[in-house]
């Protein structure tokens, strides 16, 4: 980031530490496998710091990676000054799309930055918000392929740090229901981010609009913060048990990344070095193992989810755990894992 915020300014993210995370350099594993990193941000906020174009530019060259295009994902960011309220989030779309333009060009190296955009609408709209989504079409060059509408929520969640709170139960809320209607017919997917207590509605909400493409993120959020500390393996236990029967569900699919986030709860950060990738494989190994088992590799996609994990780890070093997490996969699963089921779900050209 060329700047991050204090931990007091966003304290439910990891404060991002340049020095340390330099005291941890590898080379990259399999340097020519062709990556599309499915999830990240570019951001320009004052609580949030800066993390734009030429900062995801240098991890992705400073990692090694074979990184050939990228999915920007929504910050609640760069939206319209004025006009409509509930229009005001075409502004990320247009800022993203202005980036893809920028790095389609060729001027700014090989990866396709933001080749797909995931921006917000607001779902609570119902189906006032069909309008919202034919804006962000036209104004998404091609490249909008989707929304993420936030609706992790639990009662701690203030003691987390988390600074927004939203009601309990959204995803099965009529309202937003009504608005989660109008995806679909406009071939728009959904990115959903939940905690795991939140597992059984998304799992109603997919079980209810089986022709919309749904991705889980960041594993379906096992927390592990507050009552749910050193309560691992019981978390774990639930988590599972909702993660199959999500899998079940031939519309939904999972990101593989967001363990650096201090929401799981995981100590990564607290190291006198950085951790590296054979650690962190090791670490992750239990959740990544389990949703390739139950999705498959042609539903599931590795993601970086920068630079909100930056505080736990470089971007080469997360490169390399997925690849050894990849370990003893066929050339078909690691093309999947790495960038064909990305490409699939977000419909990218390249």
């Amino acid at each position: 980031m060329s700047s991050s915020p204090s931990p007091d300014a966003i304290s439910s993210h990891i404060a991002i530490r340049p020095e340390w995370l330099g005291q941890r350099r590898e080379a990259a594993l399999e340097p020519d496998l062709p990556i599309v990193d499915p999830h990240h941000h570019l951001i320009d906020r004052p609580e949030s710091g800066t993390y734009l174009l030429t900062d995801l530019l240098k991890d992705i060259a400073d990692g090694g990676h074979n990184i050939v295009a990228t999915v920007y994902l929504e910050w609640l960011s760069m939206y319209r000054a004025d006009g409509p309220v509930e229009m005001r989030p075409v502004g990320e779309i247009e800022f993203a799309n202005g980036v893809a333009a920028m790095s389609a060009s060729g001027g700014y190296g090989k990866p396709r930055v933001c080749a797909g955009i995931v921006g917000h609408a607001d779902l609570t709209l119902g189906a006032r918000v069909r309008d919202v989504l034919e804006a962000m079409i036209g104004s998404g060059g091609g490249r909008f392929h989707g929304i993420r509408f936030i609706s992790a929520s639990h009662p701690d969640q203030a003691q987390w740090g988390a600074t927004a709170i939203r009601p309990e139960g959204w995803l099965l809320d009529k309202k937003v229901r009504e608005g989660f209607a109008q995806l679909g017919p406009l071939g728009l997917s959904f990115d959903a981010f939940v905690y795991h207590t939140q597992l059984p509605d998304l799992l109603d909400l997919a079980r209810a609009f089986p022709g919309t493409p749904i991705v889980m993120n960041h594993v379906g959020g096992p927390i592990g913060l507050g009552r749910y500390k050193g309560k691992r393996d019981e978390v774990f236990a639930e988590w599972n048990k909702s993660v199959r029967a999500l899998a079940a569900c031939p519309n939904v699919h999972v990101k593989l990344g967001g363990l650096g986030m201090r929401l799981l709860g995981f100590d990564m950060h607290e190291g006198e070095l950085p951790p590296s990738s054979e650690q962190l494989a090791a670490l992750w190994r239990p959740y990544v193992a389990t949703c390739i088992d139950a999705f498959g590799a042609d539903r599931a996609m590795f993601e970086s989810n920068f630079p909100v994990d930056k505080g736990s780890y470089g971007y080469g070093v997360f490169w390399n755990a997925c690849k050894r997490l990849a370990e003893g996969a066929g050339a078909a699963e690691k093309k999947s894992l790495f960038s064909g089921t990305a490409s699939k779900v977000y419909r990218l050209v390249l």
